[in-house]
């Protein structure tokens, strides 16, 4: 945090001084919060009482090469989010919601939404190979955790980006720079407390929670109070149509403001619940209907959005391209339900995923694409990296198929197009662990067969078991094989699940990231360019002047 605060006084040029200084006295002031976390609460130089002869060993879990991108990367896209709080309340002390501001804040929000995306991408991964229960998303508190923040760090983006070009929006964009930190807090105090249980939750400390907490009241309590002793200065800035690319991105930062409500609440209603003595559990039955009520439209105005001019249009005018994205959802809708899709939300998934796919590239007819700016492009990728991913989450809802066996040496099972044979089962040994491993034989349609080896571990450094799957990734899917105990008649349990297509999952959150980082190169390019031409400028009055 303070890297992210010199880096900013070292850059930035464009706000005035007096903003700058408010700017940077509250990114220092979160700073030294988090420094007396450090030192009063989670002091890593404390010394033990009765040093230990050896160490517990790092969790077993943790023990995986994806766990050295995931928390880095969402560690960087929180510190991006202080600092666009640091912006947000530098604004509001010295009233200047400008467009300025909204310019110097957004490369900040950009390059946050882009850690947040790689990260939850990466440990969606992480979670789906190193768990062994085949799920890329559990709805986990901890999860919850990390998407919250990603959620309003999308609204922030597009709310500064129509401050930035089209002077309006002045009071969204300050309160969701309030709402994007506040939840990256929430998310660190949930995961770090022990309020809530999680199979994603390793290092848990009530007294470290209840300091967070404390940061979190007097950091989030404070800007709400500046915010409401400044609402009265805040005007909304320019006015704009319904119908226009700004009524469309507020009617989706509306959206996304909805959808992070409702995760909320669902990750928070446990607490709730707990504290009059019951126990409930809040998972996919209540997160997938109720947020599928504010996905499907903001995804259906995602389509259209970019095809509208600022200010004032008409929907006559993108008539023919919005007939032809809603005829390619129609044609995917019915493309779903001959090849056999279950479930409503996944059918209506796979229709706005192809619908979308096409008129993400729409904003590209008939202009030169060699003049093109990068952020356009950068937003064309993004939006076809949502589809991409979109189609893959419901491919993979509605056509994987489960198969858990027993099987003896020797013998077959049939998963999907998949038959696998269990050819031998194999003690092992690794550095801290012991482990049994099932080397399966696997052919795709009668083709040649390939070669897989699940484990079943059990580490002693710390004493745990664990499950290490085995993925044989095609093109169109994957093939997730885990080996469970031996039985009493000698045969070996086997879960296996053929997941068409999800793949794309991963694939569409590169895309998405992709799509940040052209958009990012692209915005501070053309920042460079405006302050090489007012310097010229200036350099040329003066030697008027003189």
């Amino acid at each position: 945090m303070a890297m992210a605060g010199g880096l900013i006084g070292f850059v930035e040029r464009r706000l005035p001084e007096r903003t700058m200084l408010a700017t940077l006295a509250a990114q220092a002031f979160v700073g030294l919060g988090f420094y007396a976390f450090l030192l009063f609460s989670s002091n890593p130089f404390e010394r033990l009482p009765m040093p230990a002869m050896e160490g517990m060993g790092l969790n077993p879990l943790l023990q995986d090469i994806g766990l050295a991108f995931h928390p880095p990367t969402l560690y960087f896209g929180y510190v991006g989010l202080s600092v666009a709080f640091s912006f947000a309340v530098g604004a509001m002390v010295t009233r200047q919601v400008t467009p300025e501001f909204a310019r110097a804040m957004r490369p900040w929000v950009l390059g946050a939404w882009i850690f947040l995306t790689l990260g939850i991408t990466a440990g969606s991964y992480w979670a789906y190979y190193e768990l062994g229960w085949g799920g890329w998303w559990f709805w986990d508190p901890v999860e919850n955790a990390s998407l919250m923040p990603w959620l309003a760090a999308t609204a922030l983006l597009h709310s500064a980006s129509v401050l930035a070009a089209r002077d309006a929006l002045r009071a969204w964009t300050i309160m969701l720079g309030v709402v994007a930190f506040s939840m990256s807090m929430v998310g660190t105090f949930l995961v770090r407390s022990g309020i809530l249980t999680s199979v994603h939750a390793f290092a848990v400390d009530p007294k470290r929670g209840s300091f967070i907490l404390g940061l979190l009241v007097l950091y989030i309590g404070g800007a709400l109070v500046l915010f409401a002793m400044r609402a009265g200065a805040v005007s909304e800035g320019e006015r704009f149509s319904a119908t226009s690319r700004e009524g469309a991105l507020v009617f989706n930062n509306v959206m996304l403001s909805a959808i992070l409500g409702v995760v909320l609440v669902g990750t928070l209603y446990p607490l709730l619940t707990e504290a009059f003595d019951v126990r409930v559990s809040v998972g996919p039955p209540y997160f997938n209907p109720v947020g599928a009520i504010f996905v499907f439209p903001m995804l259906a105005v995602m389509a259209v959005g970019p095809l509208l001019r600022w200010r004032r249009d008409s929907l006559a005018r993108v008539r023919a391209s919005v007939m032809l994205a809603g005829g390619l959802t129609l044609l995917a809708l019915a493309a779903a339900v001959v090849a056999g899709a279950q479930g409503i939300l996944p059918i209506i998934g796979l229709a706005l995923a192809g619908g979308l796919a096409v008129a993400s590239f729409l904003p590209l007819r008939g202009r030169n694409l060699r003049r093109l700016p990068i952020a356009v492009w950068g937003m064309v990728i993004a939006h076809f990296g949502i589809a991409v991913a979109l189609f893959g989450m419901a491919s993979e809802t509605t056509f994987s198929q489960e198969k858990l066996a027993a099987v003896a040496v020797g013998q077959s099972t049939d998963v999907g197009p998949w038959t696998v044979t269990l050819a031998s089962v194999d003690p092992i040994a690794g550095p801290n662990w012991t482990a049994i491993e099932g080397r399966l034989s696997a052919s795709y349609d009668g083709g040649r067969p390939i070669e897989l080896g699940p484990q079943a571990r059990s580490f002693w450094a710390p004493v745990q078991e664990t499950t290490e799957s085995e993925l044989a990734t095609r093109w169109n899917g994957q093939l997730y094989a885990v080996i469970g105990n031996q039985a009493a008649d000698g045969r070996w349990q086997l879960r296996l699940w053929w997941k068409p297509w999800v793949t794309l999952i991963w694939y569409g959150g590169l895309l998405i990231s992709l799509g940040g980082l052209l958009a990012l190169v692209g915005r501070v390019r053309d920042d460079l360019k405006r302050r090489t031409v007012r310097l010229r400028v200036a350099e040329r009055r003066a030697g008027a002047s003189g």
